[in-house]
Order: structure tokens, then C-alpha cells, then sequence
């Protein structure tokens, strides 16, 4: 007979009904990608900091974000603008034409983000930061448990995601990095996460975990980005 204590524990993964929140949320993130970052939360918030995301949309990987935040008993923030990045704009592929708030003619995800996270229960997890990531970064003190990086796809975003947020990663806390696609075919969608992943480990503050498809698992064992 097996012994008990030579099993690999299975992955922690969501309640079936955060699940199927996750699934009818609007948003790009796939399963499997959603179901590796749940569990890089649920590690990160044994160091008892906060969860942030950098790239909020309509919230459909906040809704796993937040779920292990109460799990831990921390809190998940979000960071987006919520006027959309380059690809959801009019005209491109990723647009979808009810995100555009009618009477100013302008992308507005946050009316559809609150609502995801009413549905889903986890309005009380969440604390919304509205505003460009700079910005916010640049007032930031507070030391993290892990941050997600899922917000524009140009070298000057994505760059300067990682410049705000990458330094208060806490020592054992997480780096996550989304949409990473090697392929120079992927210029428009993937390259400068790919570009920013390549930076964070040659950093040498950060160690690589775990790679599922687009998405990066990087652990900070040193000082710097």
C-alpha cells in the first residue's frame, strides 16, 4: 500500500463557485493560467502582506486574487485606469465595444470590474486603486506579498510596471508576470513582457518557479530589480 506521506499534495484550487465566476467574467486570462495564479497567491499570502495586480480590466483574475486573499486573511488590490490598454482600444482586436461608456465616448471597465466582484462576493477583499500605475507607484510604501504584472503590452508600460512595483516585492514574496510570449511574431501582444521577465531575472533578485503557457512565476531572492 501507498504510503500516505509520499503523496504530492495536490494544488489548493477555488470553490466552484469562484470558479465559475472566474469562467463567466469578462476578461482574457485563461484557466490555466488563472488556476497558477490562484496558487501563487494562496503561497504568497502565508507572508501576511498584501496581493497586487497591475491590470485590472473588468476583474475576471481579480476574482481569484481576492479569493486567496481572504483565504490568507489579507488584502487584494488592483491597479488600472480603467480607460482600457492599446490593444482594447476602438479599431483593434481585443476592443470590445461594451466596455465604452456612451456618454463620453471613452472605455470605462470599472462600472463591469465592480460589478464582477458584487457578483462574485469579494466586493470586501478588494481595495480599487483608480489611476495610471506610475503614478500610484511612485507613492507606494507599503511591502508586497506578490505582484502581478497584466498591463499594457509596449515597452513603456510594461517597463514601467515593473520599475513602480517590482522593488516593494517582499524578500520569499512573488513576481508574477502575464502575457510573456518569446515568439518576436508576438511583438504587439507579448514582447515586452517577455523583454521586462528577461530583465527581472537577469537582475539576479529574481528566481524563476514556475512557468504555465503566458504566464511567469518569479520568487525575489535578492536585492534590486
Amino acid at each position: 500500500m501507498e504510503d500516505p506521506r509520499c503523496r504530492t499534495p495536490r494544488p489548493a484550487a477555488p470553490k466552484p463557485e469562484i470558479l465559475a465566476a472566474f469562467e463567466a467574467a469578462k476578461g482574457f486570462m485563461p484557466l490555466r493560467e488563472g488556476l497558477a495564479l490562484y496558487e501563487a497567491a494562496l503561497e504568497a499570502g502565508r507572508l501576511g502582506l498584501p496581493l497586487l495586480e497591475v491590470g485590472t480590466y473588468c476583474g475576471r483574475s481579480t476574482i481569484l486574487l481576492a479569493d486567496a486573499a481572504r483565504a490568507a486573511g489579507v488584502t487584494a488590490i488592483t491597479v488600472d485606469h480603467h480607460r482600457g490598454s492599446e490593444e482594447q482600444q476602438p479599431g483593434w482586436e481585443y476592443h470590445d465595444p461594451a466596455t465604452v461608456d456612451p456618454e463620453i465616448g471613452r472605455m470605462d471597465t470599472l462600472p463591469t470590474f465592480r460589478r464582477t466582484l458584487h457578483q462574485a462576493g469579494l466586493e470586501d477583499q478588494v481595495v480599487a486603486m483608480v489611476g495610471r500605475s506610475p503614478q500610484i507607484a511612485a507613492f507606494w510604501r507599503t511591502p508586497l506579498a506578490l505582484v502581478f504584472i497584466d498591463g499594457g503590452h509596449t515597452d513603456e508600460h510594461a517597463s514601467g510596471d515593473y520599475e513602480g512595483w517590482a522593488p516593494h516585492v517582499a524578500e520569499g514574496g512573488l513576481l508574477l508576470i502575464h502575457d510573456v510570449f518569446p515568439d518576436p511574431a508576438d511583438e504587439f501582444t507579448g514582447q515586452a513582457p517577455y523583454r521586462v521577465y528577461l530583465r527581472a531575472l537577469e537582475s539576479g533578485a529574481f528566481t524563476e518557479v514556475s512557468v504555465t503557457d503566458s504566464l511567469r512565476v518569479l520568487r525575489r531572492t535578492g536585492a534590486g530589480i
